[in-house]
């Protein structure tokens, strides 16, 4: 009857740098390269994890970018892996199709952990509200 709480994973350890100023201020944290890896590792949410050097697609720039490239910020109460287009279009980690996803299609990704899947059904180009 009651949904259970879900415990939030604890801030990462590493230092973070404030983007914007007041209310719309957040921090991104600043990863090393050689930590990189592990930090997508953590915090992907789907199964397979990418490899750094790939190339995906982020549906709100509708534009590549090689997962390397990936920024992680702190929310309210948990950390978002997000592209690095997000602060022109909002693109989290939801939003990361593979390569060669073509707009319109349907993809199905396996939540990691879990016997469920998520569909992502792009309804075209929107526009963006930031």
């Amino acid at each position: 009857m009651f949904k259970k709480k879900r415990t939030m994973p604890p801030r990462l350890t590493y230092p973070t740098r404030t983007i914007g100023a007041g209310t719309q201020a957040v921090e991104e944290y600043v990863i090393p390269e050689e930590d990189k890896a592990r930090v997508l590792n953590d915090l992907y949410p789907f199964e397979p994890v990418p490899e750094l050097t790939e190339m995906m697609f982020d549906l709100h720039e509708e534009k590549l970018f090689q997962v390397r490239d990936y920024l992680v910020l702190r929310g309210q109460d948990m950390d978002l892996l997000v592209s690095p287009y997000f602060f022109n279009s909002g693109g989290t980690v939801i939003d990361w199709m593979p390569q060669d996803f073509k707009p319109g299609e349907t993809l199905a990704r396996k939540i990691r952990g879990e016997s469920i899947s998520v569909l992502t059904i792009p309804a075209g180009p929107q526009p963006t509200c930031h």
